[in-house]
C-alpha cells in the first residue's frame, strides 16, 4: 500500500486497524494472503511458534516476484530460519552484540563520524548526505565489526541495492545475490587461513570448536549481518535528518537538549518503522487471532509499521513526540526473530544526530523535500540521495 506521505504509513492502515486488524489482502503476484494491523495482535502473533519465517514455503508472503533460491544460497540466513536450527545459530552471535560490548564502541563510532563529517565539510555544498554520512558512517562501523574491507563497499553496496530493490528483473537479483554470496564465502574462506581480531573470525573459531563449522552456514550469517548492518541504519539516519530539517521546532527542542538523543531516536524508530516486511511469516498450524481463523499454510504479513501507529498504544500516534514512552515499539520486530544488532543501530543513530547537528547547525536541504527520491520500492524504506548545504 503506498504512502501518501513519505513520513507516515498509508492512510488504509489506520482503516485497517479500526475495522478488519486481522484481514486478507491480494499480493502483487495475485496470491492471497493475511495482514495483522493491530499493535497488540502483532505481537502476539510474531511470539507465536506456529508463525514461521521459513521463505522456501511456498505460501510465504513475499511481496516480490517469487524466485528460486537454493538450499546453499539461502543457508546461514538467520531471518530464514525457524527453532532449533535459529536458536543454535543466533546463539553463535548473542555475546558479540551485548550492551556493554556495543557500549564500548561508543569512542570510535564517534571518531568516524567525526571523519565523515570533516570530509563533508571540507568538500562543501551541497553534497550527498546519504553518501557522506548516512551510509557511510553504518557501512564502516559494520565493516571493522565483521572484517568485511571498506574498500569493498562499493561491490556490496550496489548488490545489496539490487536485491533489495523491488523492481529488479529476477534475473538481475539473483546474480547479485550470487556474486555477493561468492564474495563473501572467499572472506569467510580468508579468515579460516588467516583469522584477525573481527566478529567473523571469532564466528569461524565458535563453530569449529564446537566441531559445527559449516563454509556455507557462516557465509550466510555473514550476508544477514552485512546488509541488515549499514542498509537500515543509513536509511533512518536519511529519514530522521531530513524529518528533523523539515520540523524545526523538534529539531530546535532537540539541539538545545542533546541528552535526549535516545528518546528522540525511540520516537523516530517507532514513526518510520522502514523494515516492513521483515515480520511476514507462513503458518504450520490453524491459528486464531484476534478471533479470526487463519488456517495451516496461510501466508501472514504482520504489519510492524501500522502496530507502531496504533493510537491504542501510543496516544496520537501521527503526532512526533520525544516525550512519550517509545520504548515499546517494534521497529526491530518481535519474538524471537528481534533485530540482533538494534543496540548498535541506536548508538549509531544517536551519536550521529548528535554530531551532526552539533557540528553543522546550519545544515539545510538544497531541494524542497518533497523531489526526494523515496525508496517506495525497496524492501526497506528510506531515501536514495538527499542533497543538502549549509
Amino acid at each position: 500500500m503506498p504512502r501518501e506521505c513519505p513520513f507516515r504509513p498509508p492512510s488504509r492502515y489506520a482503516e485497517l486497524r479500526a475495522d478488519r486488524p486481522v484481514s486478507q489482502v491480494a499480493l502483487p503476484d495475485g496470491r492471497v494472503a493475511w495482514v495483522i494491523s493491530r499493535y497488540d495482535l502483532v505481537r502476539e502473533f510474531l511470539s507465536d511458534p506456529r508463525a514461521s519465517a521459513n521463505r522456501a514455503h511456498p505460501s510465504y508472503p513475499s511481496v516480490l516476484p517469487r524466485q528460486p533460491v537454493s538450499s546453499e544460497l539461502a543457508k546461514g540466513l538467520l531471518t530464514w530460519m525457524d527453532p532449533p536450527e535459529h536458536t543454535i545459530h543466533r546463539r553463535m552471535l548473542v555475546n558479540e552484540f551485548t550492551t556493554k560490548r556495543i557500549a564500548s564502541m561508543a569512542p570510535r563510532i564517534q571518531e568516524i563520524t567525526d571523519d565523515c563529517l570533516d570530509q563533508m565539510l571540507a568538500q562543501g555544498g551541497p553534497v550527498d548526505l546519504v553518501r557522506s554520512l548516512a551510509l557511510a558512517v553504518p557501512t564502516l562501523v559494520i565493516c571493522e565489526l565483521l572484517g568485511v574491507p571498506y574498500e569493498d563497499r562499493g561491490l556490496f553496496e550496489r548488490r545489496s541495492n539490487l536485491i533489495l530493490n523491488h523492481q529488479t528483473p529476477t534475473e538481475q537479483r539473483m546474480t547479485a545475490w550470487r556474486e555477493l554470496r561468492a564474495y563473501l564465502g572467499a572472506l569467510v574462506t580468508d579468515k579460516v587461513r588467516s583469522p584477525g581480531d573481527d566478529l567473523l573470525s571469532r564466528l569461524v573459531k565458535k563453530y569449529q570448536d564446537a566441531g559445527t563449522f559449516d563454509h556455507g552456514m557462516v557465509t550466510g550469517i555473514t550476508h544477514a549481518l552485512l546488509i541488515a548492518g549499514h542498509e537500515t541504519t543509513g536509511n533512518m539516519i536519511s529519514l530522521g535528518t531530513v524529518f528533523l530539517l523539515e520540523n524545526p521546532e523538534v529539531l530546535a527542542d532537540f539541539t538545545a537538549h542533546p541528552e535526549t538523543a535516545p528518546q528522540v531516536v525511540e520516537e523516530l524508530l517507532r514513526y518510520f518503522s522502514i523494515a516492513e516486511y521483515s515480520t511476514s511469516r507462513v503458518t504450520t498450524a490453524d491459528m486464531e487471532i484476534g478471533g479470526v481463523f487463519i488456517p495451516e499454510g496461510s501466508g501472514v504479513i504482520a504489519l510492524n509499521s501500522a502496530a507502531n501507529h496504533d493510537d491504542l498504544e501510543f496516544r496520537g500516534p501521527e503526532r512526533f513526540d520525544v516525550h512519550r514512552d517509545a520504548r515499546r515499539q517494534i521497529a526491530f520486530g518481535f519474538g524471537i526473530h528481534q533485530c540482533l544488532g538494534q543496540s548498535l543501530a541506536r548508538l549509531e543513530l544517536e551519536i550521529v544526530f548528535t554530531t551532526l547537528f552539533r557540528r553543522v547547525p546550519g545544515l539545510r536541504l538544497a531541494v524542497p523535500a518533497d523531489q526526494l527520491s523515496y525508496k517506495h520500492n525497496a524492501a526497506f524504506y528510506g531515501i536514495y540521495e538527499v542533497p543538502v548545504t549549509w
